[in-house]
């Protein structure tokens, strides 16, 4: 079996673990199930967000009475040390507990220190101090924020992009946080859905002993396969360094990574899908992105204002509108039948 410890933290767990987000898509019942299921198949780190809607209390059923078997990780998107107290007081009563093993601020446009004026730092510790909260992380999907974190020495963990698309600026986080002594943990590690080998994904994860690779799940075959590699891990063939070799020279460059953050849209565009819908018919051709209603949302590319708000919050600063005129062009021409 593989462990990893999140560095100062001292937690210890499989190198395994189970991202919550997508489980606010499921029924309170099922939710349950899932998340017993992972911890009877091994799972003990479990991560989910004030952001995603009702995730935190179908933990807080799926974990009622077993608190301190497993590891909870929540975050807060608060920009006010109020706001601040108001998440961690309802995460704490969705989660049904008096404390969250890990506190994170959720993708902060920059790094809460003390004296920055916010006074989230401050609320952190004192939240610390109180024992409501064992340890302090930072998630976000900016270089530079990523790497203050890591350099201020006020963190315990970092939660970033990672997966086999990584870059060598990716790459080089992984290694300050080695240096520092501070856990990594790798979402997006099947890149929003680009990665569909999953075995792949996870021997690449494995290479690196820092990092703790969280897998969103809401099926139960999904969880079965992440389940699986618990006691039968991938490790590097040249059959899956042939995979990850063929995705990289597919994928790599710039692309949406389906992150969310452009969003809403000023004219409903769903450009978390939209601007890399011809990299998923690519990857995964599929007549659910060719009905009907898939025909409507891209049509509202057409409507685009080139109002620059997608651009400005994309933390990978990409040409958002150019991307989804292109991703529009491909599409039209799989709908009349050209190949892609």
């Amino acid at each position: 079996m593989t462990k990893v410890k999140l560095g100062k933290t001292g937690i210890v767990v499989e190198k395994n673990a189970f991202g919550a987000l997508p489980v606010q898509r499921v029924t309170q019942e099922e939710a349950v199930r899932l998340l017993r299921k992972a911890y009877d198949g091994g799972m003990r780190f479990f991560d989910t967000a004030r952001f995603y809607t009702d995730s935190e209390v179908k933990l807080g059923q799926a974990f009622d009475g077993m608190r301190e078997k497993v590891y909870i990780a929540t975050k807060t998107g608060a920009t006010t040390a109020e706001n601040f107290w108001k998440d961690l007081k309802t995460s704490l009563g969705n989660l049904r507990t008096d404390y969250v093993d890990l506190y994170q601020f959720h993708n902060p446009a920059f790094c809460p220190k003390p004296g920055d004026g916010s006074g989230l730092y401050e609320a952190m510790l004192e939240a610390k101090e109180q024992g409501f909260v064992r340890h302090v992380g930072i998630t976000n999907h900016r270089l530079s924020v990523a790497k203050e974190a890591i350099e201020s020495g006020l963190y315990e963990t970092l939660q970033f992009p990672f997966c086999y698309l990584a870059t060598e600026k990716d790459l080089e986080l992984v290694e300050l946080c080695k240096k520092a002594d501070m856990g990594f943990i790798a979402m997006k590690a099947l890149s929003g859905g680009l990665i569909t080998n999953s075995a792949a994904a996870y021997a690449y994860l494995a290479q690196f002993d820092n990092v703790l690779p969280i897998w969103g799940i809401q099926r139960a075959r999904e969880l079965d396969e992440f389940l699986s590699y618990i006691k039968e891990p991938p490790t590097m063939t040249d059959e899956l360094k042939a995979v990850i070799d063929h995705d990289r020279k597919e994928l790599l460059g710039e692309f949406c990574r389906g992150c969310g953050y452009c969003m809403p849209c000023p004219v409903g565009i769903e450009i978390n899908n939209a601007a890399r819908m011809s990299l998923m018919l690519r990857r995964a051709p599929s007549k659910a992105w060719l009905t009907e209603s898939w025909q409507e949302k891209m049509k509202l590319i057409e409507k685009c204002l080139h109002c620059g708000k997608c651009m400005s919050k994309c933390p990978y600063g990409l040409d958002t509108p150019t991307l989804l005129e292109k991703n529009y062009k491909d599409y039209q021409e799989i709908l009349n039948g050209k190949p892609m």
